[in-house]
């Protein structure tokens, strides 16, 4: 992704907020590219939330600059996991690491889903993408 001008803060790098979209991007794309339809997954009654973000600098974005993103599921026992981004500038240096904790909302429930792993992978024709082998 490009760094756009009215992503930038007065100091002329990337305002801290940015970072969190460009890894929403990316976790929306790697959904996609797993195959997933979130319109499908919101209309069968589940919501991907996010309940914690963290973000970590390491070197700053400036406008002009290139950042590719990663995308990383990280899955445990329990009701919430783990999205890692690494946000990378081409030249190779890490600008910041993104990392949030997130579930799979019961949107009539109102409570999260027991088995957020067993949703995705039983939607995803692609299960790889989402570290769901």
């Amino acid at each position: 992704m490009g760094v756009r001008s009215y992503e930038l803060d007065p100091q002329l790098h990337v305002n801290g907020a940015v970072y969190v979209q460009y890894a929403d991007h990316s976790r929306f794309a790697c959904v996609q590219a797993a195959g997933i339809s979130v319109e499908e997954l919101i209309g069968s009654g589940l919501g991907p939330v996010n309940l914690e973000t963290n973000i970590r600098y390491h070197n700053e974005l400036r406008g002009g600059d290139e950042v590719d993103v990663s995308c990383a599921w990280v899955w445990g026992k329990g009701k919430t996991y783990r999205v890692e981004h690494v946000l990378r500038r081409l030249d190779g240096e890490v600008a910041a690491e993104v990392t949030h904790v997130s579930g799979l909302l019961d949107l009539k429930a109102r409570r999260l889903v027991e088995d957020p792993a067993h949703e995705w992978r039983s939607r995803a024709a692609r299960p790889g993408l989402l570290n769901l082998d």
